[in-house]
């Protein structure tokens, strides 16, 4: 039926475009304009990727805590560990520093020795008093020691806040108005305003400083992005070119690819514009693929041209059958690459769904555009010269063919036992896979910014935030002795998990105040006794700025109160222990009927975000494998040649998957896509061989094993080289800074060629196994798509 409604259907696409080649060259050159004018839509990311839905619970939680206390990730560190800071002038210098700092608009407020303020207590009010840290100008080694001493040894309330005793290494922390801090102007901010001053410091002083904090660490990871989305492109095309141009050995033929794939880059771009999708480490990948994944049409188009000019010469003849009959092939392996993408959008992901969107989108925009560009543009010039055909003969390559058809024949067992021996090696392998929850691990790793991320690790036990919100269900029940005697038990157990910072809450500014209230002695930083609770408390009702102090730790209502610290880079199943144990602990300390305390923050929302994006990208994987299935029933119309087909496409994701495992490259975001991507991509090697066995099995009368090697010498060359083609097309993602990115490109690589070798030795292999089962014409029904060869047909065509 399919059959009989789609008959002459491409025939008259082809008389279609050929009749009408000035007005679809226009209607392309328009459309190209429309979409460039798109891009001044594009906008890059500036906030941290948030992988679970609005509506996951944990979210709900953090966006709860945010409009509490406001964005948690603003605030941008800066250290020097170098006894040379403590000069009188590289002193002065470092104070300079933060009074420039605190002149910006886009800067809330700073912390630093320059404007620290000592709480000490008023002895004519009994009151809390703020006075500064520095009182006189400093002009003397003596004046710089007397502070930094005073500071280390007097003040523990800003320990491991602004110094870590041990190293000398001292802090300047800024926090930027939080209007600012998931927008365009953090960035310039940043990138700019912050790089000057650091330069002109460094300079005058010769020390080094570190920079991190959740802000800088995202601008300088987008910039980095931005960095490589050029050179990804440059490197996409300069070597499927070279690959192409080796193939055909025609500057005309590689350039008129280039030029489709080019289009196709643009038209990504302004897909990405008009839609208003942010640019992310995920969309930025987009144009590269679409020139990794357009060449392969190019080759299969001008191909067939070539072989069909060698063929009888006829310009006009050719042309109509470029489109005729490799039309539809190249529509059903587009198709099926798209579906491998689209199915991103079914997970609930925001930056997986626009991922999947667009990439889906504009691999059917590059089939489009390699349709219709190439006839066009072809009927337009002479007929390729003798020299330009010499690469249809590809007698070179015949030792390859003759290898896998030999395999075939004689290691048929051999191929199995391989086979098996591979999928339980494998199985093996996934065993041992971990998952990554680690927002940091894909950075570059040779980058200043990481250097800095684990500086600050090892100096004040990390950057991420990690939030404990507790609710004493109360108004001001966050003062009352019990509750800080509870949060001061749970802050002791932070401070002995050695991947967390020493935190810091409300508790805190309490110990502080009684410090203050014995004048200052170290000794007393502790909470207040039951009989110096109401003394101390009364002094710090009384003080003017006890309550900006409190803003920072407890909510408005004094309701709710806040306790951060900060964890280190860690594996996934070290980061749920340390989870576990302080909701352990939470249980003990804060009775529910009483209390509510949840955790949060972004480091937690990242770990939570991979695992739900793992469960999702699992699902869209079985979608996919379905989707295809169907696809496969479609054209095949039998179940044995659906299980026959998807067997060599599943074994190469299971094999990638062990390799995973024992190589210790982790499930994470970027890893998880490869077999979606592949699965995709690599079935198109089924159908081209399966389509050209059906030719062959009808023409032979139905006698398998000559429909298998006549199918296996006709294909094979074409999967070839369009395996070549996407392997090193792939892996050009390996010359990423990011960790991610490389194990993306050097996995699918990976994946593909093991997936050529399934398609071209174990697929065969089970056809001739199951002769007599497959054998059977009414299941074998004429086929419906054309195969891709790259050499001449052998199959008679009409005119």
């Amino acid at each position: 039926m399919v059959a009989k409604l789609t008959h002459g259907f491409w025939e008259k696409v082809a008389r279609l475009i050929l009749r009408n080649r000035i007005l679809i060259l226009f209607l392309i050159a328009g459309l190209t304009f429309f979409l460039a004018m798109q891009w001044d839509n594009m906008r890059f990311s500036n906030s941290q990727a948030n992988l679970l839905p609005d509506d996951h619970p944990v979210n709900i939680e953090y966006q709860r805590f945010l409009r509490q206390f406001g964005e948690e990730g603003n605030a941008v560190v800066f250290a020097v560990k170098d006894s040379a800071l403590y000069s009188p002038d590289n002193f002065k210098r470092w104070n300079k520093l933060s009074k420039q700092l605190s002149a910006f608009p886009e800067v809330d407020f700073v912390i630093s020795t320059d404007n620290l303020q000592e709480l000490v207590k008023d002895p004519n009010n009994q009151k809390f008093v703020l006075e500064p840290l520095i009182k006189t100008e400093i002009n003397t080694q003596k004046d710089v020691d007397s502070i930094i001493n005073h500071l280390f040894n007097d003040l523990p309330f800003y320990d491991n806040l602004l110094y870590n005793k041990q190293s000398r290494t001292l802090r300047t922390v800024i926090y930027l108005d939080k209007d600012i801090v998931n927008t365009s102007v953090r960035k310039d901010f940043i990138l700019e305003d912050i790089t000057h001053l650091i330069e002109s410091f460094e300079d005058e002083t010769g020390l080094d400083i570190r920079v991190s904090g959740m802000p800088y660490i995202r601008t300088m990871n987008s910039q980095n992005i931005i960095d490589e989305i050029g050179k990804f492109i440059l490197a996409a095309l300069g070597v499927t070119s070279f690959i192409f141009f080796l193939f055909f050995r025609s500057f005309r033929a590689t350039i008129i690819s280039m030029f489709v794939v080019i289009i196709g880059v643009m038209w990504a771009f302004g897909v990405l514009g008009l839609l208003q999708y942010e640019i992310t480490v995920l969309t930025a990948l987009i144009p590269p693929l679409i020139i990794v994944i357009g060449i392969p049409n190019c080759i299969f188009l001008i191909n067939k041209y070539q072989q069909e000019v060698k063929k009888h010469g006829n310009q006009a003849l050719s042309l109509q059958r470029v489109i005729s009959k490799i039309g539809n092939a190249t529509l059903m392996t587009n198709i099926t690459t798209a579906s491998g993408f689209a199915t991103f959008i079914i997970t609930d992901s925001k930056l997986l769904k626009e991922f999947g969107i667009v990439a889906s989108i504009n691999i059917i925009g590059i089939f489009i555009l390699s349709l219709l560009i190439i006839p066009i543009v072809y009927s337009f010039m002479p007929l390729p010269k003798t020299k330009h055909l010499k690469h249809l003969n590809k007698k070179w390559i015949d030792g390859f063919v003759n290898w896998m058809e030999h395999i075939v024949r004689e290691k048929r067992i051999t191929v199995y036992v391989t086979s098996i021996v591979l999928l339980v090696v494998s199985i093996i392998g996934i065993y041992q896979i971990n998952i990554s929850g680690s927002p940091i691990e894909d950075m570059p790793k040779k980058a200043e910014f990481f250097k800095d991320i684990r500086f600050f690790e090892k100096e004040f036990d990390g950057i991420m935030p990690v939030e404990i919100v507790v609710d004493t269900k109360r108004p001001k029940g966050v003062l009352r002795p019990a509750t800080l005697k509870r949060i001061d038990q749970l802050s002791t157990v932070i401070d002995e998990i050695p991947e967390l910072s020493k935190p810091v809450s409300v508790v805190n500014l309490i110990k502080y105040s009684k410090q203050a209230f014995y004048n200052g002695i170290p000794k007393y930083y502790q909470l207040p006794t039951t009989q110096e609770n109401n003394f101390i408390m009364d002094a710090a009702r009384k003080s003017s700025g006890e309550g900006n102090l409190l803003k920072s730790f407890v909510d408005s209502t004094g309701q709710v109160a806040r306790i951060t610290t900060f964890m280190k880079d860690v594996k996934t199943d070290r980061m749920e222990d340390i989870e576990a144990r302080l909701n352990e602990h939470i249980a003990k300390l804060f009775p529910s009927d009483r209390y509510t305390v949840y955790m949060t923050g972004s480091a937690l929302l990242f770990l939570k975000g991979t695992k739900y994006l793992v469960k999702n990208l699992v699902l869209s994987l079985a979608f996919a494998i379905f989707l295809i299935a169907l696809f496969m029933a479609f054209l095949f119309r039998s179940f044995r040649m659906i299980v026959i087909s998807l067997i060599p496409n599943l074994l190469p994701l299971v094999i990638t998957a062990g390799v995973m495992g024992f190589v210790g490259v982790p499930i994470k975001p970027s890893t998880i896509l490869v077999f979606s991507i592949a699965f995709g991509i690599s079935v198109d090697d089924t159908i081209h061989f399966l389509a050209k066995y059906r030719q062959e099995l009808t023409a032979n009368r139905w006698q398998i094993k000559k429909s298998v090697y006549a199918a296996l010498r006709e294909t094979g060359v074409s999967m070839f080289y369009t395996s070549i083609v996407l392997f090193f097309g792939f892996s050009v993602f390996v010359i990423s800074n990011f960790g991610g990115t490389v194990a993306l490109g050097a996995l699918v690589s990976a994946t593909l060629l093991f997936a050529m070798l399934a398609n071209l030795i174990l697929l065969p292999s089970l056809l001739l196994s199951l002769e007599r089962s497959i054998a059977n014409k009414e299941v074998l029904r004429e086929p419906q798509i054309d195969i891709l060869p790259l050499e001449e047909d052998n199959i008679n065509e009409e005119d």
